[in-house]
């Protein structure tokens, strides 16, 4: 595929959940500026995310933390390359915010717009080249764990990918969060029990490792979150809340690290196993699948925590690497509430060349 020269920076939006976030990238990908305003103070009080007021809090802060990381970087508007806005999935009011909010822009000062795929700029934060130099090379094998997804996926270039497999009832971090708040842990949960866990034993309770061993790759936690909930009447001291914490971690990496064995014996010519997603930031996760890659002879390619949670620097780069590719989006792109990685394409289809 022919590179597309860029003539600027590319600003990248981030809104599709419970963070705002704005990022700057050069065209070779250098980081410029980056920002991200999390709705934890919002949201803590109901236990969860909610819609209404997360898509609110975008409106209120994303323009601000556009003009914050431009202003940080020394770059006006006019010198900008083109937008890049999270299209989808996700929560369809911040994906309004955001996307309407890039395509005011675009219009503004006759930029290119690209409605990106959330999940896509979790698969290429790989290919940054300030994380790997020169960046990842297609095909690799990327774990995508967060709150909302849990798959393995073939990345064989740009626009091509191909699901091995995926959940079949609870997303990672959503068994996290559940597990946690069982154990009356704060929300968010997931990093609360990873927290726990570092002083609990792993042994102390036999708690189950759903699929393991199973043809195929997909996943199942909604069991292993059962067991965690029977097993909760029998704790009396701290101690036992920071033992099954640590059994429950142990038990889903033990788990991620056997789907993805299955998934590389289905992916032989991958360059690299890849991790992104909120719970990639977990290092129990990463220890388990940074020994599951070494025994398939592959480096295990995990982003700075910072990147593993949404960000607007994943959003730029995937804005690059479209845009190199001569793809833009329509200014009528409708945002996407679900929209699956596999039904991209690296083709402009309703798009125009850049």
């Amino acid at each position: 595929m022919q590179s597309a020269p860029i003539s600027g920076p590319i600003l990248g939006l981030e809104a599709s959940c419970d963070e705002t976030a704005a990022a700057l990238l050069a065209p070779d990908g250098t980081i410029l500026a980056e920002a991200v305003r999390s709705q934890l103070a919002e949201h803590t009080p109901f236990g969860g995310v909610v819609p209404e007021i997360a898509a609110r809090a975008h409106l209120a802060h994303l323009p601000a933390l556009a003009t914050q990381v431009m202003t940080e970087a020394g770059v006006r508007p006019a010198d900008l390359g083109g937008i890049a806005a999270t299209a989808g999935p996700g929560l369809i009011g911040g994906l309004i915010v955001g996307a309407s909010f890039g395509k005011g822009m675009a219009i503004a000062h006759n930029l290119p717009f690209l409605g990106i795929n959330h999940l896509e700029g979790h698969a290429l934060t790989a290919r940054l080249p300030g994380l790997v130099p020169g960046g990842v090379e297609f095909p690799y094998l990327l774990l995508l764990l967060s709150g909302g997804h849990c798959q393995c996926v073939a990345v064989e270039g740009l626009g091509r990918y191909r699901r091995l497999g995926s959940t079949l009832d609870d997303a990672v971090g959503e068994a996290f969060d559940k597990s946690a708040k069982l154990m009356g842990l704060p929300w968010p949960g997931g990093p609360a029990l990873e927290k726990l866990a570092a002083s609990g034993d792993v042994k102390r309770f036999p708690l189950p490792r759903p699929m393991l061993g199973r043809p195929g790759c997909d996943f199942s936690f909604s069991g292993l979150k059962t067991a965690v909930a029977q097993t909760i009447p029998k704790l009396v001291t701290g101690q036992d809340r920071a033992d099954l914490a640590a059994a429950f971690q142990h038990a889903v990496a033990a788990v991620l690290a056997d789907r993805a064995r299955h998934a590389l014996a289905m992916l032989p010519a991958a360059t690299a196993m890849v991790v992104a997603g909120g719970v990639a930031a977990n290092q129990g996760v990463r220890a388990a699948l940074t020994a599951e890659a070494a025994r398939a002879g592959l480096p295990l390619i995990a982003p700075p925590i910072r990147l593993c949670t949404d960000n607007a620097v994943m959003i730029a780069w995937a804005g690059i690497e479209r845009l190199r590719a001569g793809l833009t989006d329509p200014l009528d792109q409708a945002p996407r509430p679900r929209w699956p990685l596999d039904e991209l394409s690296a083709e402009p289809s309703g798009g125009v060349a850049a």
